[in-house]
C-alpha cells in the first residue's frame, strides 16, 4: 500500500500568471510615461508653429501675417503642462488620489486635443492682427490657409489622454515615490552592543582607541 504524500504540489500556471502580471505592470508604467512625456512635448512644441496665414489688405498692397497656436488659443499648451504635472503626481498619491490624478490626466489631453481641432479653422487670430497692424477695426484678412500643426497639437492631446487611460486602468499597480519614504511598522533593528576590547589583542586595543575609547576603563 503506497503513501500519499501531504506536500502541495507548486502551481506553474499561478506562477506564470504573477509573473506576467508583474511584467505588464511594468509595461504599462513604460507606456503610459512615454505616451505622457511624449504627448506633451508635441502639443508645445505644435503650439508654437504656425496655424493660420493670410494677407491683409495695407494702402493698395497686400500684408502677408501669421498666427501661430498661442495666438489662436493658450488652451493646449496650458493643459499640456497640467498634464504633464498630473503624470508626476501619479507616483505621488495612493488609492482613490491616484485615481483622480489619473483622471485629471486623461481629461487634460482630452482637452488639449479638442481645442487644438476648434482652432483648426480659427480665423479671428489672424483679423485680430490685421485690425491691429492696419489700425482699421473692420479689416479682415484675405487668401486665408491654415497648416496642419493644430492637427499634430490634436495628435498631442491623444497620446497625453491615453496616458490618463492608462493611468486609470494598471495605475494601482505602479509604485508610488513616496512609498520608499514612508515606516512600514516594522521595528527597527537594534545596534550590536559594543564588546570590552579583549587586552591580550592588540588589535581591539587600537580600534577603541580609533574610535575615541579607553581601552582600559572597565565597563
Amino acid at each position: 500500500m503506497g503513501y500519499v504524500s501531504a506536500v502541495p504540489v507548486p502551481q506553474p500556471r499561478a506562477r506564470a500568471a504573477t509573473a506576467s502580471g508583474g511584467a505588464g505592470s511594468r509595461r504599462s508604467l513604460a507606456a503610459g510615461l512615454l505616451l505622457g512625456a511624449v504627448g506633451a512635448a508635441v502639443v508645445l512644441l505644435a503650439s508654437g508653429q504656425t496655424w493660420a496665414e493670410g494677407e491683409a489688405s495695407v494702402g493698395g498692397g497686400a500684408l502677408p501675417l501669421t498666427a501661430d497656436g498661442q495666438d489662436v488659443t493658450g488652451l493646449p499648451a496650458a493643459l499640456a503642462i497640467v498634464g504633464l504635472a498630473a503624470l508626476v503626481a501619479v507616483f505621488a498619491v495612493r488609492r482613490t488620489g491616484r485615481l483622480l490624478v489619473a483622471g485629471l490626466l486623461a481629461l487634460s489631453g482630452l482637452g488639449a486635443g479638442l481645442s487644438a481641432c476648434l482652432g483648426a479653422s480659427d480665423s479671428a487670430a489672424l483679423d485680430e492682427k490685421a485690425a491691429q497692424t492696419t489700425g482699421d477695426t473692420s479689416a479682415t484678412i484675405d487668401a486665408l490657409t491654415h497648416t496642419a500643426w493644430p492637427y499634430v497639437t490634436a495628435a498631442g492631446g491623444l497620446l497625453i489622454l491615453l496616458a490618463g487611460l492608462l493611468a486609470l486602468r494598471y495605475g494601482k499597480l505602479w509604485p508610488t515615490m513616496s512609498g520608499r519614504y514612508e515606516r512600514d511598522g516594522t521595528p527597527r533593528p537594534r545596534k550590536a552592543a559594543r564588546t570590552t576590547p579583549d587586552p591580550d589583542r592588540p588589535e581591539d586595543l587600537w580600534k577603541a582607541l580609533d574610535r575615541g575609547e579607553d581601552p582600559t576603563r572597565e565597563t
